[in-house]
């Protein structure tokens, strides 16, 4: 993801209809209730104009946006709202040339309990060092990442229970959220714990398997807006749907490698390839089990689900996965 840094090789990380958001599933003050927050709609985000372009019957995915009423100021000023809406237009913008559209659900604010907005994002006895036998995906398939206590406490709280909730994206403006890593010292003998403070986290399957409760499992979360390239949105929703770490084309996963060619790097880049050279960035896109499409009669005919927790090498991609050490 586009964010200060990344965890190292091993933890490397990181959907509607196209009618009205009106159609979505309605979140109700009863629902609200349940998590502790009272969410309310921002009035000031024309929902409607943003998911003007939207068409029956393409790829979608559904999206909601929590921007809690309570950050700090100086959080607010790294992460305005007008910013946020500003880079998921350019994240519909990014997705487009692949045939999958952005639904935006609903920009909602509430006040949130103050020890939610800031977070671990996961366990360190969970975090293991690279062992160096199998690659990435392979050893986090075998050891997944799980939430920390506190983050899952959080997402319960903060995101509406709603029927569909383990099929769509939950954008979450916080305050801190830190990525634990090992950082090799002397090429594999000694390790050294790191804490990075992240400007988004995906919270990717490939890397936490099933260890997120479905329900949750939508969350990315943000905390500062990328005022230059404006792609941190998008960035991190290419890590949730097509379920891949910071690689690009001849450039396996790894953490924090910059260029200008490729949206899953750190940079300017947009693109979205296909076929084994593009390490089928696109085919992948569209089996995401976050997208649906809807039919004449307005049903919702979701793709199919994980059924293997969502690693990197589970059996919906079949052939969509690239072998290498």
């Amino acid at each position: 993801m586009k964010r200060t840094f990344l965890a190292a090789s091993l933890l490397a990380l990181s959907l509607g209809g196209c009618v009205a958001n009106t159609s979505s599933v309605a979140h109700t003050s009863e629902q609200a209730a349940q998590t502790g927050v009272q969410w309310s709609l921002v009035d000031s985000v024309d929902v409607e104009a943003i998911n003007a372009d939207l068409e029956v019957g393409k790829p979608t995915v559904d999206i909601g946006l929590y921007y809690p009423s309570n950050l700090h100021p100086d959080a607010v000023e790294k992460l305005p709202l007008s910013g946020l809406v500003e880079e998921f237009r350019n994240a519909k913008k990014v997705f487009e040339p692949t045939g999958v559209q952005l639904n935006l659900l609903w920009v909602k604010t509430g006040t949130v309990d103050p020890r939610h907005l800031a977070i671990n994002a996961s366990k360190w006895e969970t975090d293991l060092p690279s062992g160096g036998y199998g690659n990435m995906y392979v050893q986090s398939a075998i050891h997944p990442t799980e939430m920390s206590d506190g983050a899952l406490e959080a997402f319960e709280t903060i995101i509406e229970p709603a029927p569909e909730n383990s099929r769509t994206v939950y954008l979450v403006a916080m305050q801190n959220v830190y990525m634990p890593y090992y950082e090799d010292l002397d090429g594999g003998r000694n390790w050294a714990p790191k804490v990075v403070n992240t400007s988004g986290l995906s919270f990717p399957s490939y890397t936490y398997a099933d260890s997120i409760p479905n329900r949750i499992r939508g969350v990315i979360t943000l905390t500062k807006h990328d005022s230059i390239n404006r792609l941190t949105i998008a960035h991190e929703l290419g890590h949730k749907l097509m379920n891949v770490s910071h690689e690009y084309r001849d450039v396996s996963p790894q953490h924090e490698i910059r260029s200008d060619e490729g949206l899953m790097l750190y940079g300017s880049g947009t693109q979205i390839p296909s076929g084994q050279d593009g390490r089928w960035h696109r085919e992948r896109l569209l089996l995401s089990p976050y997208i649906y499409r809807t039919d004449a009669t307005g049903e919702r005919n979701w793709n199919a689900d994980f059924q293997a927790g969502g690693v990197y090498y589970d059996p919906i991609y079949a052939n969509y996965a690239v072998q290498f050490d």
